[in-house]
């Protein structure tokens, strides 16, 4: 690879990887400012939700009314995506880091 070509391809690999630190640090910054809120949303299955679920399943919720929350597999979907992110940044960083 002549000199050109050598500074042509380390400059795709210094905007590709610029644009990717920018898009995850937004995202970082998107995702540590709902865990307060997710953390308030997992307090809310326990007693809440079930009495919010069976009255659902009774029909006294309003059919027109969004309801998302009230499913079972919604919400331990959110959970167990989370919890494989979370594993997954862990293990993406702990191999740059290793690589650093």
């Amino acid at each position: 690879m002549n000199q050109l070509e050598r500074i042509e391809h380390f400059e795709k690999i210094f905007e590709e990887t610029s644009a990717a630190v920018d898009e995850l640090s937004n995202a970082l910054e998107k995702y540590s400012a709902v865990q307060e809120k997710y953390f308030e949303l997992m307090s809310y299955y326990g007693e809440e939700w079930r009495h919010d679920y069976e009255d659902d399943e009774e029909g006294k919720i309003p059919k027109d009314l969004k309801r998302g929350v009230l499913s079972q597999d919604g919400v331990y979907d959110l959970l167990a995506k989370n919890r494989v992110l979370q594993i997954r940044i862990l293990e993406i960083f702990a191999d740059i880091l290793r690589k650093g």
